[in-house]
């Protein structure tokens, strides 16, 4: 094989491995890969569609919750939450944009912390410029086995549509968010 033909072949498969990386609408759980169809045609207009970027606001990567009367007292934390990673998924219907966000993360228990269930305040948002397209506070429940360890969870409950903007210019929030929570 020439020089020529295997760059060729390399760039090839390289930009072949990128769209398959890019690739968030398929009308498949990207989340959910042990349903996933092996065979299943992906089109071109799904690798180019517009899905909106996911990040981290300043502040809300991180949690820390304290035992009544202790705040920023470091013998008095219950746990410590952060999150390690933000994604999302999306599919078109029409002239809705079908959003999936998940976000995995970990918790620490600290010196108080005890095995059970807690609570993590979620908050995942869409805005474009100044509006608000969707906002929503979850209470995501997280089974801490034992305080010997780090625990980490998978928060993938917000699924929202929104009307599929005219202008690519969408910024997904998610992180935490101490409240208050929405009500129904």
């Amino acid at each position: 094989m020439s020089r020529f033909s295997f760059a060729a072949v390399s760039v090839l498969a390289l930009a072949a491995l990128g769209l398959a990386g890019c690739q968030s609408g398929s009308g498949v759980d990207a989340l959910d890969l042990e349903n996933q169809r092996a065979n299943e045609p992906v089109k071109l207009s799904e690798l180019r569609m517009y899905c909106p970027a996911v990040q981290l606001r300043e502040g809300t990567a991180y949690f820390n919750t304290f035992e009544r009367g202790g705040k920023d007292d470091a013998t008095r934390v219950i746990y410590q939450a952060s999150i390690a990673d933000v994604t999302r998924q999306c599919s078109r219907s029409g002239d809705m944009l079908n959003i999936k966000v998940a976000i995995a993360g970990r918790i620490v228990p600290g010196p108080k912390g005890k095995a059970g269930t807690i609570t993590m305040p979620i908050r995942v948002a869409a805005i474009q410029g100044s509006d608000v397209l969707y906002s929503q506070l979850y209470k995501h429940p997280v089974n801490i086995p034992d305080t010997i360890g780090a625990t980490q969870f998978i928060f993938s409950e917000a699924v929202f549509q929104i009307p599929v903007p005219a202008t690519q210019n969408v910024l997904i929030f998610a992180g935490y968010d101490e409240g208050p929570y929405d009500t129904p």
